[in-house]
C-alpha cells in the first residue's frame, strides 16, 4: 500500500474529531428535548395511593436539579480560580526548566483539561433530572438519557483533546521552528497540563464528594436512621453534588491526561535518535491515528448498541457491558488499517537496538492493551458487582458484624490486583519484546483508544445516581425508585470499571513515559544495585502511601465537620415544630472550603517530588522513584478502588433485599462509609500519581540531568568533594 500524501492524514486526524464534535452535539440535544411535563396516567402509582408520587413531585424534581447544577457550578468556579494561578506559576517554571513552547502546551493543556470537566459537568447536570423525569415512565427512556448524557462527554472530551493536540503540533511545526526530538519533547508540556489539572480535579472533587457523602452516611443513616437521600438531610444536596464534581470533572480530567499523555510518549519515543520513522509524518501520526479511530469507533457502538432494548431493570448491566464487548470488537480492525495505511511496508523501527518489524507487528501493542482493557474490566466487574459472588460474600459477612464484612472486603480488593496486573504485566511484555517502549506507548493507546465508550459508561454512573437521588427527594412512588435503584447500582459497577481502565492505562502510561524520561534525561540503564536507584526506588513506593495518607485524613477531617453541622442542624429539623428546614448551602460550603484546602498538601507531593528528587538524587534516583511509585501505586489503586466499590454494591445488594434498618445493613452502611474515599479519592487519584510524576520528570528530564554526574548520581555532591 502506497504511504499516504501528508493532507490525507491530516484530515484522517481532524474529521473524526469534528465527526465526534457534530454527533456529541446531536446527542446533547436529545437529552435537552426531553421536558419535564410530569405524571403521565398509568406510568405510576395514582395519586393518593399507598405508594404515590407527591402531588408537588414535577416542581420539587426542577429545584432539586437546579440546587445540584448551581452546587456543582459554584464548586467548580472557586477550584478553576484556584487551578487558573497555579497554572500559569508553574507554567513560568516549566518555561525557565525547558522551553517557552513546552510552557505554551502546558497552558493549552490545562485549559482544555480545564474546559472538558466544565463541559462534562454541564452534561451531567443537566441529563440526572431529566433521567429522573424519564424514569417516572420506564426503564427503557430513563437508562437512553442517561447514555445520551454519558456518550456527550466521551465523545465530546476525545474529540477536543484529539483536535487540540494536533492542533498545536501542527502550529509548532510550522511556526516555532521545532523539529522531530524537540517538537514533541515541547509537545509534552501538553499532556502535563492536563495531568496537573486532573489531579487537583480529582483529589479536590474527591475530598468534597466523600465528606458529604460519609457526613450524609453517618449523621442520617446510622444515627437517624434515613434513607440514601432523604430530603431532610442537609448534606444530600451536597452528595448529589459531589457525584459530579468527583466522578464527571475528576474522572473526565482523569481520562483526559491519560490520552495526552499516552499520545505525548508514543510521539517522544518515535523522534528519538535511531528512529526510521522520526522524519515519516504519516508514521509519525500513527498514535494520533488509533485516537481518531477510536472516535468513529465509539459513534458506530452507540449505533449498534441503541437497537438493544433495554426494557427491564435486569437488562441494564449487561447493555452496559455489550458497549464495551461491541467498541473493543470494532477497534480491533481498525487498528490493522491505521497500521498497514500509514507504517512503512517495508518496515522500521524506532531505536537501533530494536529489529526492523512490519505494520502488523505493530498492531500487536495495541491489540494486547485493548484487549487487556476489556479483560480487567470483567474482573472489575467480577469483584465489585453484586450479581457475582464476592459482593455477596461481603454482604453475608455483615450479617455477623461491620468488622467481619470490612475485613471480607478488603480481602477481595487485594485478590481483585492479580488479573490486571498479569494483563498489564503480559501486555507490557509482549510490547516492550517487539517494539521497546515504544510498543509499550502503543498498548496504553490500545487500552485507550476505545475511551469514548469508557468515558461514557462512566458518565453514566453519576447520571444515573444523581437521578436516584432527584426521584427519591422529589417524592416519586417507589415503582419510580426501583428504576432508579437498578440504573443507579449497574453506574456503581460501571465507575469500577471506568477506575479500572484508567489505572491499568495509568501504568501502561506511567511506563511509556519512563521511556521517554530515560531519553531525555540521558539514563542509559536503571540498575537496582546502584545506591542513588535503589533509594529512589524505597522513596518512590513510598510516596502513594504518603499521597493516599494525606487524602484519606482529609476527607475524614472534612467528614466530621460535616457530621457535626447535620447533627446541629437535625436538632431543628426533626425536634421542632414546626420543624426547620434544612441549610443545604451551608453543607456545601463545608465541602468546597475542605477540598479547595485539603488539595493542596496532597498536590504539592506529587508536583515537587520528582523535581525534589532530580537534585537531590540525581537522575538515577528519579528513575527509581518513577519505577517505585509506579509499582505501589497500582496496586494500592486497584485494591482500594475494588475494596470500596465491593462494599458499595454490598449496601446496594442489601438494599435490593429490603433490608433497611436491619443491622445487616447498617453494618453494609459502615462498610460502604469506610470505602468512600478509597474508591472516589486516593484510590482513582494514585493513578494520576504515576503518570504526572512521569511526565514532570519528562519535561524537567534536561534539567536533572544537568544537576547529575554522568554516571547518574548527584552533582551536588561531587562539589563537596565527594
Amino acid at each position: 500500500m502506497a504511504q499516504p500524501e501528508a493532507m490525507q492524514i491530516n484530515l484522517a486526524v481532524a474529521v473524526p474529531g469534528i465527526l465526534g464534535i457534530v454527533v456529541s452535539g446531536i446527542q446533547w440535544g436529545r437529552v435537552n428535548a426531553v421536558k419535564l411535563v410530569g405524571h403521565k396516567e398509568g406510568l405510576s402509582s395514582p395519586l393518593g395511593g399507598d405508594d404515590a408520587d407527591s402531588p408537588t413531585a414535577l416542581e420539587d424534581m426542577a429545584h432539586v436539579g437546579k440546587l445540584i447544577s448551581d452546587g456543582a457550578m459554584s464548586f467548580l468556579i472557586a477550584e478553576y480560580r484556584i487551578l487558573g494561578v497555579f497554572t500559569i506559576v508553574f507554567a513560568g517554571l516549566v518555561a525557565l526548566a525547558a522551553t517557552k513552547e513546552t510552557a505554551i502546551a502546558f497552558v493549552v493543556g490545562a485549559v482544555t483539561s480545564t474546559a472538558c470537566g466544565y463541559l462534562g459537568m454541564k452534561i451531567a447536570t443537566a441529563a440526572n433530572t431529566k433521567t429522573a423525569h424519564e424514569c417516572w415512565g420506564s426503564c427503557q427512556k430513563g437508562y437512553a438519557v442517561a447514555i445520551w448524557g454519558g456518550s456527550v462527554m466521551g465523545l465530546s472530551l476525545v474529540s477536543i483533546g484529539l483536535l487540540v493536540l494536533f492542533g498545536l503540533i501542527l502550529v509548532f511545526k510550522n511556526y516555532t521552528g521545532l523539529e522531530g526530538a524537540e517538537l514533541y519533547e515541547a509537545i509534552a508540556g501538553y499532556g502535563l497540563g492536563g495531568s496537573a489539572i486532573a489531579l487537583f480535579g480529582r483529589v479536590g472533587g474527591g475530598i468534597y464528594t466523600k465528606a458529604a457523602d460519609v457526613g450524609a452516611d453517618l449523621s442520617g443513616k446510622i444515627d437517624e436512621g434515613m434513607d440514601e437521600d432523604d430530603v431532610r438531610n442537609p448534606a444530600c444536596i451536597a452528595d448529589n453534588v459531589g457525584d459530579n464534581v468527583g466522578d464527571i470533572a475528576g474522572m473526565g480530567a482523569d481520562l483526559f491526561g491519560s490520552f495526552a499523555e499516552s499520545t505525548c510518549a508514543a510521539l517522544v519515543i518515535g523522534s528519538a535518535e535511531g528512529s526510521t520513522i522520526a522524519e515519516d509524518w504519516a508514521a509519525t501520526m500513527f498514535p494520533l491515528l488509533i485516537s481518531s479511530s477510536g472516535v468513529i469507533c465509539g459513534i458506530v457502538t452507540l449505533a449498534i448498541c441503541g437497537a438493544y432494548t433495554v426494557d427491564k431493570t435486569d437488562k441494564v448491566e449487561f447493555a452496559l457491558k455489550l458497549i464495551l464487548i461491541v467498541s473493543t470488537i470494532i477497534q480491533t480492525p481498525f487498528v490493522y488499517l491505521c497500521a498497514v495505511w500509514t507504517l512503512p511496508a517495508d518496515g522500521f523501527t524506532v531505536s537501533a537496538a530494536q529489529p526492523n518489524v512490519s505494520p502488523v507487528h505493530a498492531c500487536w501493542p495495541i491489540w494486547m492493551g485493548l484487549w487487556s482493557g476489556l479483560l480487567i474490566g470483567f474482573v472489575t466487574e467480577y469483584y465489585t458487582s453484586f450479581s457475582y459472588q464476592p459482593v455477596r460474600q461481603i454482604a453475608d459477612q455483615q450479617k455477623t458484624s461491620a468488622a467481619t464484612g470490612i475485613i471480607f472486603g478488603l480481602a477481595v480488593g487485594y485478590m481483585s490486583c492479580i488479573v490486571p496486573v498479569f494483563c498489564i504485566a503480559g501486555t507490557v511484555l509482549v510490547a516492550h519484546q517487539i517494539l521497546g517502549m515504544y510498543g509499550v506507548a502503543l498498548g496504553a493507546l490500545g487500552m485507550l483508544s476505545t475511551i469514548t465508550m469508557g468515558l461514557t459508561i462512566d458518565a453514566y454512573g453519576p447520571i444515573s445516581d444523581n437521578a436516584g437521588g432527584i426521584a427519591e427527594m422529589s417524592g416519586l412512588s417507589h415503582n419510580v425508585r426501583k428504576i432508579t435503584d437498578a440504573l443507579d447500582a449497574a453506574g456503581n459497577t460501571t465507575a469500577a470499571i471506568g477506575k479500572g481502565f484508567a489505572i491499568g492505562s495509568a501504568a501502561l502510561v506511567s511506563l511509556a513515559l519512563f521511556g521517554a524520561y530515560t531519553v531525555r534525561a540521558r539514563v542509559s540503564t536503571v540498575d537496582a544495585l546502584d545506591p542513588w536507584t535503589f533509594t529512589g526506588l524505597l522513596i518512590g513506593a513510598m510516596i502513594p502511601y504518603a499521597f493516599g495518607a494525606l487524602t484519606m485524613r482529609s476527607v475524614a477531617f472534612a467528614a466530621t465537620a460535616m457530621v457535626e453541622e447535620c447533627r446541629l442542624q437535625f436538632k431543628g429539623i426533626l425536634h421542632e415544630n414546626p420543624p426547620k428546614k434544612p441549610d443545604y448551602h451551608r453543607c456545601i460550603v463545608i465541602s468546597t472550603d475542605a477540598s479547595l484546602y485539603e488539595m493542596i498538601a496532597p498536590g504539592l507531593l506529587v508536583m515537587l517530588s520528582p523535581i525534589v528528587a532530580g537534585f537531590i538524587l540525581g537522575k538515577n534516583g528519579t528513575a527509581g522513584i518513577l519505577i517505585g511509585g509506579m509499582i505501589s501505586a497500582v496496586q494500592m489503586a486497584i485494591s482500594m478502588s475494588n475494596t470500596g466499590g465491593a462494599w458499595d454494591n454490598a449496601k446496594k445488594y442489601a438494599e435490593k433485599l429490603g433490608l433497611k434498618g436491619s443491622e445487616q445493613y447498617k453494618n453494609a452502611v459502615i462498610g460502604d462509609t469506610v470505602g468512600d474515599p478509597m474508591k472516589d479519592t486516593s484510590g482513582p487519584a494514585l493513578n494520576i500519581v504515576m503518570k504526572l510524576s512521569a511526565i514532570i520528570s519528562l519535561v524537567f528530564g534536561a534539567t536533572i540531568d544537568s544537576w547529575s554526574t554522568e554516571a547518574g548520581g548527584p552533582l551536588w555532591l561531587q562539589h563537596m568533594g565527594h
